[in-house]
This record gives C-alpha cells, sequence and structure tokens, in this order.
C-alpha cells in the first residue's frame, strides 16, 4: 500500500458523508452532537436570564433611589456645593451687649471734667533774634468748680511752669484759652481759669483719708500729649503715706519731701495734673509724677485730695501759697567737708546732722531774732531737725504766720536757744 493511494482516500472521505463508523463511533459522535447542541441551548438561556435579571435590579434600584432621594439632598455632592454657595451669601450676624461696670460708670461720672493743658513759651530764634511763640508741652487737668462765667481747673504747677499763654482742651476738643489763677511750686499744684459756657461736667471731691492699700483706683489723663486725650488706666493704691524727695529748682539736691499717694496705676509724661479717682467715680489724687527707671515698674504717685483743697483754696483767694518764713538760707551739714565742720563751725564729734545756716536776710525774723552765718540748726520747737527737708516740713506743716519758733542752734561748739517770730514770705 502506498502512501499516495492512502491520501486519495482521505481526500475521498473528507468531501464525502462519513457512512463507514463503528458502532462504538456512531455512539460516540451523537453524544458529542448532543452535548453541543445542550452547550448552545444553555448559553442562549443564559444571556436571556442575565437580560431579566438586569432588567428587574435596573427597576429595583430606581425605585429604592426614588424612596431616599428626599433625605440624601443635603449629603449629594451637588447638593453640597449649592448650600455653600447659598451660605457665602448670608450676612455674618453679631450680638451686640453693652458692658456696664463699676470702672465704667466711675469714669463715666468724672471723665469730661478731666482736661488737656497746653504749655505755650516764647522763644527767640538764634540767628534772626526775632520772638515767637510755641508749645512748649502739655499736660492734664481737672474741672472741679464753676463760679458764674468761669470754671476753675487744676493741674501740676510743673505743667504751667514758665508758660506766656495757656490752652485747655476740653472734652469735645474745643479749646479755650487759660488764665493762671494761681500756683505754688513746694506742693507742685496750680489753678487756672476758663470760661464756663462749654462746661458741663465738674469733678467731685472724695476724701483720701479714708483710702485704704489694696482699694481699686482708675487714672484719667492724656499721655504722651492730646492724641491719646482722656486715657484710662486702673490699677490700686499701693501705700497711702508716703514720701519722694523732689529736687524744685533743678541744682542736684533734694529740697523737699512731697506727700504722695502711691499707686501702680499707669501714669505717664501727659498724665501730671490729671485725676485719680476712686471707683465711686470721686476724685482723690491729682496725678503728678512716676519713678521712670528700667528696673522699676508700676510706681506712680498722686498727690492726695486733702492735701490738694487748702492750697487750690488758697490760690483762688490770693494766687500763692503764703507760708511762715525765717529769712535764712539754708544748707544741709552733710555736705560739708569734715575739715569745716571742725575748724569753721567746731562741731562737737556727736554732731553728725543739722541744717547749715549760709545766710541771714536782713530785717527778717531770723536777723531780729539773733540768728547769725553758720549757725546749725538741730532743734525746732524740740522737734530734732536733720537736714533741710525736715526744716521745711516742719516749718510749712507745723508752723503758722506771726507764731513763735523756738530754735536750738550750734554756734562755735556751744548750743544756744533762740525764739523767732515768723513773718509771712515765699522762701525759706
Amino acid at each position: 500500500m502506498s502512501y499516495y493511494n492512502d491520501d486519495e482516500k482521505n481526500q475521498h472521505d473528507e468531501n464525502e458523508p462519513i457512512s463507514s463508523y463503528s458502532p462504538l463511533q456512531e455512539r460516540l459522535k451523537r453524544e458529542q452532537e448532543e452535548e453541543n447542541i445542550r452547550r448552545k441551548n444553555k448559553k442562549n438561556g443564559s444571556k436571556a436570564g442575565y437580560f431579566v435579571s438586569g432588567l428587574i435590579g435596573a427597576i429595583v434600584g430606581a425605585l429604592i433611589i426614588w424612596l431616599l432621594l428626599p433625605s440624601m439632598v443635603g449629603q449629594l455632592p451637588s447638593s453640597s456645593n449649592n448650600n455653600a454657595d447659598h451660605n457665602a451669601g448670608t450676612p455674618i450676624t453679631q450680638t451686640a451687649t453693652e458692658v456696664t461696670t463699676d470702672v465704667t460708670k466711675a469714669v463715666e461720672k468724672v471723665s469730661k471734667a478731666v482736661v488737656g493743658i497746653t504749655n505755650i513759651q516764647e522763644v527767640t530764634d538764634f540767628w534772626s533774634q526775632q520772638s515767637g511763640t510755641q508749645e512748649a508741652g502739655s499736660g492734664s487737668g481737672v474741672i472741679y468748680k464753676v463760679d458764674g462765667d468761669k470754671a476753675y481747673v487744676v493741674t501740676n504747677y510743673h505743667v504751667v511752669e514758665g508758660a506766656k499763654q495757656l490752652e485747655v482742651t476740653l472734652a469735645d476738643g474745643s479749646k479755650e484759652e487759660a488764665q493762671l489763677v494761681g500756683s505754688d511750686i513746694w506742693t507742685d499744684l496750680a489753678v487756672v481759669s476758663i470760661s464756663s459756657e462749654k462746661v458741663d461736667t465738674v469733678a467731685k471731691f472724695g476724701d483720701s483719708d479714708v483710702l485704704k492699700q489694696g482699694e481699686s483706683v482708675i487714672a484719667i489723663g492724656n499721655p504722651l500729649g492730646l492724641n491719646f486725650y482722656g486715657s484710662v488706666t486702673t490699677g490700686v493704691i499701693s501705700g497711702t503715706d508716703r514720701a519722694v524727695p523732689v529736687d524744685l529748682n533743678s541744682d542736684g539736691y533734694e529740697d523737699w519731701e512731697t506727700e504722695v499717694l502711691q499707686t501702680d496705676a499707669a501714669i505717664n509724661p501727659g498724665n501730671s495734673g490729671g485725676a485719680l479717682v476712686n471707683i465711686a467715680g470721686e476724685l482723690i489724687g491729682i496725678n503728678s509724677m512716676k519713678i521712670a527707671q528700667d528696673t522699676v515698674e508700676g510706681l506712680g504717685f498722686s498727690i492726695p485730695i486733702n492735701t490738694v483743697i487748702p492750697i487750690i483754696e488758697e490760690l483762688e483767694k490770693n494766687g500763692e501759697v503764703k507760708r511762715p518764713t525765717m529769712g535764712i538760707g539754708l544748707l544741709d551739714l552733710t555736705d560739708v567737708p569734715a575739715f569745716y565742720q571742725k575748724q569753721t563751725l567746731r562741731l562737737p564729734e556727736e554732731v553728725t546732722t543739722g541744717v547749715v545756716v549760709s545766710e541771714v536776710v536782713q530785717g527778717s525774723a531770723a536777723d531780729k531774732a539773733g540768728m547769725q552765718q553758720y549757725d546749725v540748726i538741730v532743734e525746732l520747737d524740740g522737734q530734732k531737725i536733720e537736714n533741710s527737708i525736715d526744716l521745711r516740713q516742719y516749718l510749712y506743716n507745723e508752723t503758722d504766720i506771726g507764731s513763735t519758733l523756738k530754735v536750738k542752734v550750734y554756734r562755735q561748739g556751744k548750743l544756744v536757744n533762740l525764739e523767732l517770730k515768723l513773718t509771712e514770705g515765699t522762701t525759706i
């Protein structure tokens, strides 16, 4: 048998129906055909099932979404954006709460009585030698009295010192020409007057003798000038009985001890002459000074109102404070070199403090009593005198014009008793 004949036979079999299978082959063929038919039918049925199932699922899903949609509107992205856009156009609301405290009530009572005071001085141009006026500084003041067409303002001596003109700025911003009524360097107080036409608030005096440490107080004034007009600071009374040494004539020596109230309420340049009030809105002090050092904070001082009242009453009446005078010049013994204490003054070794009489005014009370230059005063009316501040304090606070003053002095090493009948004057 050749391969060629077999190929021809195979070719013939492909083009003609197969009829020569064994019974087993026929049976397997039929089973295969039946299996193919089942698979075909199954496949067509699956597609139809998938379609029906999908259609039913879509209908059910649409029903569920339709039922839930109203409750989901605020959670959908598009809804959020719409809400955001809507809220962006809604105005911001705010609550207007008016807060009233004891401090605000006190400030409301007295703040319009606190004014600004501008010191205008005469100056001469160095090159042209022409004179003119310019603002030399500013401070604060307190309106305390209205009498007819005049209103009276209390302030500090150093606020009005050297002024050619004075100008008062009221709470409404209007300015009034002011007149100096009187001033006193020793208490650092002054009184000026203005027209009462625009004045509608006058400060009410309190009582500084009843103040307590820790009591709340309020300072009102114009720190650093009129740009900060009517500034309010709060604090407490830190001390009720303080004595602060001051140099009044700028010679480098302390001339006086000012009796003041100490407070930690902020008092700055420009606050001078302003009000220190208690929580009831009563004027209990005139702000005067502060200690300004890098290592110091919260040391402000105010002249007690009980000290202020008799001074401003006398300034209104006389334009000055008339005080008793001895008619002498003063020099602290501690400022005299030890050589002169022994050779010139001839003081005993145990005498280390006192006041040296540097000069005696002719015709004065001291001159009439026989006081001499280089006498060393150690006692006044039995009160020990250690320095010139002690002498001034006793003379101005404890004696009156016309009273007799008993004085003990050392003269050339010997103790001498003198009696002076005090006269009126503005110096010691």
